[in-house]
């Protein structure tokens, strides 16, 4: 099967306990997770089956090891993963909101995270890659950008693929260089993830028609509009694929979106029809929704099987 890699940010997530709860004073929290939207990707990936790497780098830590662990734990190659003695893993604080918005304090800029960088594991994790997954959260810095941009450039030289989801916190889009880089990478994408809004992020059309149309006329292959739990829908220059959501209670939204890119990039990448990728997708989204944590629903291919085969057929929620 085809290798997908990518870059970012390995994070551990410190949830606020009840809604509307603020991060400014204190309160009780829940965690530490491990997290980071490449490293969930990666771990969703990895846990399906699919041959799957990360370049990052964590701090030499408690926070750090963990994540290593989970990673390693469910077949992901870590081996381009650097720890870094006297630095910190990075953090990422959510608090949510009784609206379904979500309010986060960082710190990946200047953790253990920021100083990922392309070297010699890297280079050899990248050569035997077919695929490179790109999240908009990991172009937080000039030395991200980099690593991001360059790890695109070997995968398109061997003839590989790119999958791009925006997953743009409002805390980052107007960091420094993060719309011009958020272009760069559009404009070397096959195929693009984005939810909701961030479809509009890189257009000016009305509508959703419209802004995917314009998309596609600018060489993507596909783009996959995420709905939450109303589903997703495809396009392609020749068709307009939906699909409706599963209907679970939800528990942790936190990382649904990655899980359901994974699900979706892994089957696309063995060649699946769209309709089959998109229900497997929404699957792994659904689940992930189901526990506390970024990755504690992440689920296995015969997991996410079973789930499908035994959802009620139509449900929507």
């Amino acid at each position: 099967m085809k290798k997908i890699v990518s870059a970012g940010e390995i994070v551990v997530e410190i949830m606020a306990d009840r809604l509307d709860q603020s991060l400014a004073e204190p309160g009780l929290l829940h965690g530490p997770f491990p997290s980071g939207a490449p490293a969930i990707f990666i771990g969703q990936a990895a846990r399906l089956g699919q041959p799957a790497g990360l370049i990052s780098a964590v701090g030499e830590d408690d926070f750090g090891q963990m994540n290593i662990d989970r990673l390693r734990n469910w077949g992901a190659d870590v081996s381009a993963v650097t720890v870094h003695k006297g630095q910190a893993t990075g953090t990422a604080f959510v608090a949510y909101r009784a609206d379904g918005s979500r309010h986060f304090v960082f710190n990946i800029k200047n953790s253990a995270a920021g100083l990922m960088e392309i070297g010699h594991a890297a280079q050899a994790l990248l050569a035997g890659a077919d695929h490179f997954h790109v999240m908009g959260s990991s172009l937080f810095s000039e030395r991200a950008i980099a690593v991001i941009l360059a790890g695109i450039e070997t995968i398109k030289r061997q003839g590989g693929t790119v999958s791009f989801d925006p997953n743009i916190r409002k805390e980052m889009i107007e960091l420094p260089g993060m719309r011009e880089a958020l272009n760069q990478v559009l404009a070397r994408t096959d195929l693009f993830l984005p939810s909701g809004e961030e479809l509009f992020i890189f257009t000016k059309a009305a509508d959703e028609a419209s802004a995917v149309a314009e998309m596609l006329g600018q060489g993507i292959s596909a783009v996959i509009v995420k709905k939450g739990s109303e589903g997703a829908v495809y396009y392609d220059r020749h068709r307009r694929v939906p699909a409706i959501g599963f209907s679970v209670q939800e528990v942790d939204p936190t990382g649904a979106g990655d899980c359901f890119g994974a699900g979706f990039v892994t089957h696309w990448l063995r060649g699946a029809k769209p309709e089959e990728a998109l229900r497997f997708a929404c699957a792994c989204g659904a689940l992930a929704v189901t526990r506390k944590g970024p990755m504690e629903g992440i689920a296995t291919f015969g997991d996410v099987q079973a789930f499908i085969s035994n959802s009620t057929e139509g449900s929507s929620s």
